[in-house]
């Protein structure tokens, strides 16, 4: 089975397909930013799906919400944003390329740190034996600077009413701030979950790795909310859930991994973390991570009760979020808006969050990559992606083996009837070799074919793509047949 070693090999059949383009292409294109394209659109909506069945539609304990892109500015001084969040980078001397400082390595093969710097530290952390990787000149950097990632805008539509806001750099907080919307207007009880699928922005300082890292991206989160005690356990059951999920849906196992966080590298408001990370064919090291659970404890609610508290001060400041401490821990926050009581317990908490959060956009290329493979039949190279069928863009082809004798009538009339169900295309161009050769590419996981046979007994040749073998199957047990094929 051959793999894509280049990640030219990617970007250059998700163009060829359809898959993925390089954003405003005609205009020179928009670094890091992306646009899905037909059969592309189709695969990510898949993944979406697939997660969002996995987490909220098979599960009696998580329920969805989908929250505004822009929020009230507290929010993110609440959530330690404002203050905290921003990349150390360098810029290298001699080519300007500038660099997180933690994903710069001492030498080309070398894997980058897995480290969390305080932008206090900057000044300390040593970079004379870090290599560039623009020119790879050692050590030629200049001091480590903080880069805010939060895109800044502007609501309002006089200046003197106008209001600082940012566009979220994720999509947990709309789920913080909801905490006591879904429990006043659900029946649900701690242990439960709120999930979210939705974009995210962050001004990062990107590696050029296709769709792995974007300025624009998209998120699925979950909040898993649990009583203090039980959250380590619910951590272990999230982090098996999330890793399955992924081979399930046809990554294969050898590459993937589980990478637990050290002590120094975790989140402030973290008491562990666990990434999933696949084995992508570029970046230092290959390993990169493609979702990550953590135990965030009761970091978040307890933060936004603070946050509710200093809404008056922040109309005094005229909106400073300089100006707003958060630090007073002289209330009781057991007793705030944002905590729970357990009625069988008679106890009042601040609920632990286990939150698995994943990128929708990695995950898409991952099982782009892991799908690839090509091989060659009767001396010919044939190009394939073996997608599950969950996740398959293209679910059934429908060709007429010649334009003539009603053929294309009858396999018009098949793909119409089974576009009721999942996603059927149509071709009549070509030999059907070839047709085959091009599903075989966007990854379809069965093609019909309409010949004269299917005028005599009402059977049409039905071909699976991995292993491209046929059978007759009759029309009129056609759909059932495909639909227990593709578990739909």
């Amino acid at each position: 089975m051959a793999k894509i070693t280049k990640l030219d090999d990617i970007v250059s059949l998700c163009k060829r397909r359809g898959f993925i383009f390089q954003s405003s292409e005609i205009y020179g294109g928009l670094a890091s930013c992306y646009d899905y394209g037909p059969l592309g659109v189709e695969l990510k909506s898949n993944v979406r799906k697939a997660w969002w069945k996995s987490v909220v539609q098979m599960r009696d304990d998580v329920v969805g919400v989908d929250c505004s892109i822009l929020m009230h500015p507290l929010v993110w001084k609440a959530s330690g944003h404002a203050d905290k969040f921003a990349d150390l980078i360098a810029e290298c001397k001699k080519c300007n390329v500038r660099t997180r400082v933690d994903h710069l390595a001492e030498n080309a093969e070398e894997h980058t740190e897995h480290i969390s710097l305080d932008i206090a530290e900057a000044a300390e952390y040593d970079l004379s034996n870090k290599v560039c990787p623009g020119c790879g000149k050692i050590g030629q950097f200049t001091e480590p600077m903080p880069f805010k990632l939060m895109f800044e805008t502007q609501m309002g539509a006089n200046v003197d009413d106008s209001m600082m806001l940012y566009l979220r750099p994720e999509t947990a907080q709309g789920i913080f701030v909801n905490f006591r919307n879904v429990l006043d207007s659900t029946r649900v009880k701690i242990p439960f979950g709120i999930a979210q699928i939705g974009k995210s922005f962050r001004n990062e300082v990107t590696t050029k790795a296709f769709i792995f890292r974007t300025r624009e991206f998209e998120q699925a989160e979950l909040e898993f909310f649990c009583q203090p005690g039980t959250d380590d356990d619910w951590w272990h059951t999230w982090k098996d859930l999330r890793f399955q999920w992924y081979i399930d849906l046809g990554i294969k196992k050898e590459n993937l991994r589980l990478r637990d966080h050290a002590g120094d590298e975790l989140a402030h408001y973290a008491k562990a973390c666990v990434d999933v990370e696949y084995k992508f064919p570029f970046g230092s090291g290959d390993w990169q991570e493609l979702e990550g659970i953590a135990n965030r404890t009761d970091y978040d609610l307890r933060q936004h009760q603070r946050g509710m508290r200093t809404l008056n001060k922040w109309y005094e400041t005229k909106g400073d979020l300089t100006k707003i401490d958060l630090s007073d821990e002289a209330e009781d926050y057991e007793k705030g808006p944002l905590s729970y009581f357990d009625e069988e317990q008679k106890k009042r908490f601040i609920p632990y969050v286990i939150e698995p959060s994943a990128g929708i956009d990695r995950s898409t290329l991952a099982f782009l990559v892991d799908a690839y493979d090509e091989e060659e039949v009767k001396g010919q190279k044939r190009n394939l992606l073996r997608f599950h069928p969950a996740l398959a863009p293209i679910k059934a082809a429908v060709f007429p083996l010649v334009k003539k004798d009603g053929l294309p009538e009858i396999a018009q009339n098949i793909c119409n009837d089974f576009k009721k169900y999942f996603n059927c295309f149509y071709d009549q161009k070509g030999a059907v070799g070839r047709r085959y050769r091009r599903q075989d590419e966007a990854g379809t996981p069965y093609c019909l074919t309409v010949d004269g046979q299917t005028k005599e007994d009402g059977t049409v040749t039905v071909r699976e793509r991995d292993s491209m073998e046929q059978e007759r199957i009759s029309t009129d047990k056609l759909l059932g047949y495909l639909r227990e094929k593709l578990d739909i």
